[in-house]
């Protein structure tokens, strides 16, 4: 594996960095004040102009799409960056060091991960109606897996159903946690849900497309995550009550869920890591800068012991964070998602807890000021803690990574399957 950076993303690294510098965290403020005057007005969900300014901004720069690989964009019919997943990685670092920001350059979840899988298992039709619409901005989606009622750590357990009636497919079903579905612009739900209990495990599963507004869906109410409510994109408890869509809009055909979401998520979580690491590399920043300005007890908090042995573990664990999800995207481009199946699971374990780790030790040398919003430490940390559920629980990836390193010396374990679960 070469550690350096290929040219190509050298060159857009530079351009994304020198836009991040000059729109991205110069708006931070400017959104905090919309988001504030928004729910004054009782319009908390209404899509934020600073990020639809940013956005035009983005596309004049050429940084629009940046995720879109040279295969998706090919079946799309459109352009686009045409990077492996090793050369986007970085970009998504970036990116990532305000959670917001992935959006202004239609770079965000869930969006990225259904384009991809409405390119890889859609109909010319579906890319018609929904994929052009997404990678131009115009439209955003959800993706409605995880339930209440049953442990979605383990993706068979999901009750909906998805049952064929015709020329039709009726979906019932109650689903919460599903990111995206409060903003006003969602149009499309890929669900997931049992089309037939009776076959094999992993067979059971299917995906349909549902269009959002479609008579039967019920949005209950936003979910907070730790007192945020992520408007105006959001996470909703929702239900499908006997929802109908057309037959055409099963992706690949019936029992095919487990293989869909397999495809879908491998990339997903590779983009969720870099992210991760992004702001965990900006909450290092914030500590050092905080430390070096504050005086406690005669000296500066920089020159305390405690601060600087967590400021050289932060160092270790960033790096060692990204040399291995660089390391999963390497091996993911040379050998498939398949082959990169151990990789992709350690990253999940390894980038939140990090990430949680490193914010956490800023906040701290913050004091007071890290526990509320005048510094973006304390929702990064709710966003943080947030991704060791949704790509699936710590657990769940430990669990299978255990299985498959026995599996070297054992037949115990040899064909534990991947985790499904909601992602990015």
């Amino acid at each position: 594996m070469d550690f350096d950076y290929s040219p190509r993303t050298h060159e857009l690294r530079a351009r994304l960095l020198k836009f991040m510098d000059e729109h991205v965290y110069p708006s931070e403020k400017a959104l905090a004040n919309e988001l504030a005057a928004n729910t004054a007005a009782g319009k908390r969900w209404t899509p934020l102009e600073v990020i639809e300014s940013l956005k035009q901004k983005a596309r004049d720069a050429g940084l629009w799409n940046l995720w879109l690989p040279k295969d998706t964009a090919t079946i799309a019919g459109v352009e686009g960056a045409g990077l492996s997943n090793q050369e986007y990685a970085p970009l998504a670092e970036i990116m990532g060091r305000v959670p917001w920001a992935p959006e202004v350059f239609n770079c965000s979840a869930p969006d990225t991960g259904n384009m991809e899988t409405i390119a890889r298992y859609g109909s010319e039709e579906h890319r018609r109606q929904w994929l052009l619409p997404l990678l131009e901005g115009r439209i955003r989606s959800a993706f409605a897996m995880t339930e209440p009622e049953v442990a979605s750590s383990d993706a068979t357990n999901i009750e909906t159903r998805i049952e064929r009636q015709g020329d039709e497919y009726v979906v019932n079903g109650h689903k919460w946690w599903i990111s995206g579905a409060g903003d006003p612009r969602c149009k499309v739900f890929i669900t997931m849900g049992k089309s037939d209990p009776e076959a094999p495990r992993h067979s059971q599963q299917s995906m349909v497309l549902v269009p959002a507004g479609s008579p039967g869906i019920r949005i209950v109410r936003p979910l907070n995550v730790l007192g945020y409510d992520d408007a105006p994109h959001g996470h909703v408890e929702m239900y499908f009550e006997n929802v109908r869509v057309p037959a055409s809009n099963i992706l690949l055909g019936e029992g095919r869920g487990f293989e869909i979401a397999q495809g879908r998520l491998g990339p997903g979580r590779i983009h969720h890591c870099m992210r991760l690491i992004g702001q965990a590399e900006r909450a290092l920043e914030l500590m050092c800068r905080r430390a070096s300005s504050r005086t406690a007890f005669g000296k500066t908090v920089a020159q305390q012991t405690v601060t600087q042995e967590r400021i050289a573990e932060a160092r270790c664990r960033i790096d060692m964070a990204r040399l291995l999800t660089l390391k999963a995207a390497w091996l993911m481009d040379t050998a498939g998602n398949k082959v990169a199946k151990t990789e992709i699971a350690m990253i999940k374990v390894v980038a939140p807890s990090m990430a949680c780790q490193v914010i956490d030790w800023a906040m701290q040398v913050h004091g007071g000021g890290g526990m509320c919003d005048d510094f973006p430490l304390a929702y990064a940390y709710a966003h943080a803690r947030t991704l060791r559920f949704a790509d699936g629980p710590d657990e769940v990836h430990r669990n299978a990574i255990a299985k498959w390193e026995l599996g070297k010396y054992s037949a115990y374990g040899a064909d534990a399957p991947v985790p499904i679960t909601r992602g990015g």
